[in-house]
C-alpha cells in the first residue's frame, strides 16, 4: 500500500484483529480508481519509533513479518490490510509468527462492513490468492 489515502481507508473501514505479536486491520479488497479488478492481498507493514526505537529492529521486524506473510500455506485472502507488529515479533520463533498470522486471518471477519458510501451492503471475502512472484517494483 502506498499513500496516506489508502492507509486511511483501511483505518476507517477495516476491522482490527489483535494478537500478542501484532495488530492486523483488515478491509475488503477494492481496486483503486481506474485499476482493473485483480483480487490480491495488499498489506502495509507499519512500525513506529515508539514501538521499536532502533531502525535495525524495525527493519528486522518488517522483514520477518513480510517473509511470514509470503510463505503462508494457502496464500492470503484478497484484502487491504495494515499490519502493526509488536516488539515480541523479534523474539518469537518464525513458526509462531506464521501461526499467529494464520489465526489472525482466520479471525478476521469474512464480511467487512463499510461505513456509509455507495457500497450497497456487505460483500464476502473470496478465496485466498497466492502472492505475486515478482517484486513490488517490477524489478528482478
Amino acid at each position: 500500500m502506498t499513500g496516506d489515502r489508502e492507509f486511511r481507508k483501511v483505518r476507517v473501514h477495516g476491522v482490527a484483529v489483535r494478537d500478542p505479536l501484532f495488530t492486523l486491520r483488515v478491509a475488503e479488497y477494492r481496486p483503486r480508481h481506474g485499476e482493473t479488478w485483480r483480487p490480491r492481498a495488499i498489506i502495509g507493514i507499519v512500525i513506529s519509533k515508539k514501538t521499536l526505537k532502533r531502525a535495525v529492529d524495525r527493519n528486522r521486524a518488517r522483514r520477518r513479518v513480510r517473509e511470514a506473510l509470503r510463505t503462508l500455506p494457502g496464500g492470503l485472502p484478497p484484502c487491504r490490510a495494515i499490519l502493526l507488529p509488536n516488539p515480541a515479533v523479534l523474539t518469537a520463533e518464525f513458526a509462531q509468527v506464521q501461526a499467529a498470522l494464520i489465526r489472525a486471518l482466520a479471525r478476521a471477519p469474512g464480511r467487512v462492513r463499510g461505513r456509509g458510501g455507495n457500497s450497497g451492503g456487505t460483500r464476502a471475502v473470496s478465496a485466498p490468492v497466492t502472492p505475486d512472484p515478482t517484486p513490488a517494483g517490477g524489478r528482478e
